[in-house]
């Protein structure tokens, strides 16, 4: 079984910056290979990887629900193959998008088929990276399941942290195997307000640490530049490293 390691949080707090942070320390510690998951139905993983995405999971289920299966082959052939073809290669890690749904009707049984499958793929690594869209959707549809640790990542507004707490409320009531789940603040300007120490320490999860804002992160999207590729000497990849050595440890 892999260790995985899901995030979460409201829109624009950087959980696909952080995902892909995550992603260059446990490559970086020899923790490989990774699979990192990209379930975010606007997905840009691949982007912060600098990686490019021919296919998707999604465009898998939607050919078998349109009945696009060639000739002489099963419906599980069909998906495994397409499984096959979905996963992009790097060094140290592959990525594999999930993709989205188009149009209306039922998805369950190709969405069984591409969990199981997804399932046989994670035990080839021993750890996973899945970066999850915003919001409380994909537990709710119990995409995010079994995972050992949930990052619920939030920034310094009151919105944001109210998003993260639900997240994590939500995570826990629905009992879907979440091991240990943990608080990272991020794109902190300075630091944490008595308001928001105060806020966090009345909620059952533990704050592992504070990703300052970086100047950096800006730079290398504005240029289009993977962001995976940031210097380990800038402010919030030495955090966010940080953060990982004390979750991990």
């Amino acid at each position: 079984m892999s260790f995985s390691i899901a995030l979460a949080g409201k829109g624009g707090t950087g959980k696909t910056t952080l995902a892909g942070m995550l992603i260059k320390y446990l490559v970086k510690n020899g923790k490989v290979p990774v699979l990192a998951v990209d379930a975010d139905s606007n997905a840009n993983l691949n982007e912060v990887l600098g990686l490019e995405v021919q296919d998707t999971l999604g465009n898998a289920r939607e050919e078998m629900k349109k009945g696009i299966v060639p000739g002489g082959m099963t419906k599980d052939i069909f998906m495994s193959m397409k499984l096959e073809q979905a996963v992009v290669e790097s060094q140290g890690f592959d990525l594999i998008v999930m993709g989205q749904p188009e149009g209306s009707g039922c998805y369950c049984a190709a969405n069984t088929l591409l969990i199981n499958f997804l399932d046989r793929l994670t035990g080839n690594y021993p750890y996973l990276v899945m970066d999850n869209e915003a919001g409380m959707e994909h537990i709710s549809r119990l995409t995010t399941r079994n995972v050992d640790i949930l990052l619920v990542v939030s920034d310094t507004s009151r919105r944001g942290l109210q998003a993260a707490f639900r997240i994590n409320k939500l995570a826990h009531s629905l009992n879907i195997g979440v091991g240990k789940s943990f608080l990272i603040i991020n794109q902190a300007k300075d630091k944490l307000s008595d308001t928001i120490i105060d806020l966090v320490e009345k909620e059952d999860i533990e704050l592992a640490g504070i990703i300052p804002e970086d100047d950096t992160i800006y730079d290398f999207d504005i240029d289009g530049k993977p962001t995976v590729d940031m210097p380990e000497d800038s402010s919030s990849v030495k955090a966010a490293f940080e953060v990982f050595d004390k979750i991990m440890a």
